[in-house]
């Protein structure tokens, strides 16, 4: 079979209400051709799944050509819904459902010769398949996505999946929906609210829940937080149109309406009167480096005054060339044709007009606490060692510990250094001397998570290297006094510098109070 890109024409929302009916019975009958995650894996391996996802449909055929083991019924069900090949759909589906599929639009043309026109993917939760339905992208058929698009399992979606938590909760929000791949993701909560400004996009989602049975979930259209209104919830995920341009909508799924970054500012300023208690929000953002403002003071401007634990971990900077090719590729338009030449001078022009200098990217994690509002914005741009979610839930846990202590009693606690944390020290070549090493530098680095690093002293290493979880900070000082490590009359103002360093290396996980140890675990 020679592979080309198929055309298709996306079903209409009228028809899409129609496929909410017999999704379920669609997954069934995917589930039964073994459409799955495992099947994906097993027949494209590392090489066809990286090529998937960078949008290289030839090497995904080649692929699918050469499958061994795999029944040729699911490489139909691959070569249809991967690759949008024509496949024979009542042979796979049966005469009633093919019907059925060709009445709602997810297929075009006849039960003998059919061709899928919507992405239909499968995505591994905790070990459990489930399948997301959403409009086709451009990256296995040749389409331009339209302004209505809803977007499926792309990598903004996979990178709020990492950062959120999913242990079981009373209620949860997924604020800006779209398909419902973050409720799925939130499986064990007792119940879902799933809001989006896009009817489109809550149809898709409504499948999708009927297809994996979530049954405590609820659809709801409107814009923000207004579906809402006076409602609280224990956790919020969201994955707002949070690009950073001019007020207008090209793409719903993307594009606020807002200038500028206001998606982001909006959601900051709302999440206060929508968490529980305790409650926690996990969100991804986007922000404006102003000329002559740093955008940690940009992002605190934003946040109430009481309520909030808040920490933002900017990702990425792009430059605002940069940015707007990015994105204008995002929608299919080449930045090198009329239009893209003329969207280009529009979005550039309008960020130089407002002091853009460049546009961060990153994660915000917030719980609602009582008291005033405590916000650490800081740059994460180094490789994870392991999924966010984990981190996020226990930096909050960590913060929760500092509101609550004193320079004295961060001096009566005791702690212990993290499990796998490293002391590097670094030495560069001597150019004074012309020979040799001269020693440049003391590190304390965490070798999981987010493998924060400090520099420290040389004095520092060696209180770090005394620290015992039975025994107060205080004390290790004394007795390194005793033993000579400090003057008698130096152990004040060792005491005084040291509680701001370990409050730093607490709020990174590097060095853990003896009554969190557990939790690390």
């Amino acid at each position: 079979m020679t592979f080309s890109p198929s055309t298709f024409t996306p079903p209409s929302d009228h028809q899409l209400r129609a496929f909410v009916d017999c999704a379920e019975e669609f997954a069934t009958e995917l589930r039964r051709l073994e459409f799955s995650s495992a099947s994906l894996r097993r027949v494209l391996g590392t090489e066809g799944l990286a090529a998937l996802d960078r949008g290289e449909p030839g090497i995904v055929d080649v692929l699918l050509t050469e499958t061994e083991g795999v029944s040729a019924d699911t490489v139909d069900t691959l070569r249809l819904l991967i690759l949008g090949d024509s496949t024979d759909a009542q042979k796979l589906f049966g005469a009633d459902l093919t019907a059925k599929l060709l009445d709602s639009g997810v297929l075009a043309g006849t039960t003998s010769n059919a061709r899928v026109c919507i992405d239909v993917r499968p995505i591994e939760f905790a070990g459990v398949d489930r399948i997301v339905f959403s409009d086709r992208d451009a990256s296995m058929s040749d389409h331009v996505p339209g302004p209505d698009h809803v977007l499926g399992v792309g990598r903004a979606s996979r990178s709020l999946l990492d950062i959120s938590p999913t242990s079981a909760v009373d209620s949860v929000l997924d604020l800006g929906a779209g398909c419902g791949i973050q409720s799925l993701a939130q499986a064990d909560a007792k119940s879902i609210v799933a809001t989006d400004v896009h009817n489109r996009a809550l149809l898709f989602a409504q499948a999708t829940f009927a297809a994996n049975g979530f049954d405590q979930t609820e659809a709801r259209e409107g814009s923000w937080f207004e579906p809402v209104s006076g409602q609280k919830f224990d956790r919020i995920v969201a994955n707002p149109p949070f690009v950073v341009g001019l007020p207008n909508v090209k793409h719903v799924y993307r594009d606020s309406g807002l200038n500028l970054d206001g998606a982001t500012e909006l959601m900051l300023r709302g999440l206060a009167d929508h968490l529980t208690d305790g409650g926690t929000a996990h969100l991804l953002g986007a922000w404006a480096h102003i000329e002559g403002e740093s955008w940690q003071q940009r992002i605190a401007s934003w946040l109430p005054a009481e309520g909030l634990e808040v920490w933002v971990t900017q990702r990425d900077v792009a430059s605002p060339a940069e940015y707007i090719g990015t994105w204008l590729r995002d929608e299919s338009i080449d930045p090198r044709s009329q239009e893209g030449c003329t969207r280009s001078r529009a979005w550039l022009e309008h960020f130089r007009n407002s002091g853009v200098t460049g546009i961060g990217f990153g994660y915000i994690t917030v719980q609602r606490i009582n008291g005033p509002t405590s916000a650490v914005c800081e740059e994460m741009p180094q490789p994870l060692a392991a999924p966010f979610a984990a981190e996020a839930d226990e930096y909050l846990g960590r913060a929760e510990w500092l509101r609550a202590q004193t320079a004295d009693t961060i001096l009566e606690a005791s702690f212990a250094v993290r499990p796998g944390v490293a002391i590097e020290r670094v030495s560069l070549a001597d150019v004074d001397s012309g020979q040799g090493f001269a020693e440049f530098d003391t590190r304390i680095s965490r070798t999981d998570g987010p493998a924060w690093t400090h520099s420290i002293d040389e004095s520092v290493a060696t209180i770090l290297g005394a620290l015992h979880p039975e025994a107060a900070l205080g004390s290790v000082i004394d007795i390194m006094s005793m033993f000579g490590a400090f003057d008698e009359s130096e152990v004040p103002a060792v005491k005084d510098a040291l509680v701001p360093i370990v409050v730093d290396l607490v709020r990174h996980g590097l060095v853990l109070p003896a009554e969190l140890l557990e939790d690390t675990n």
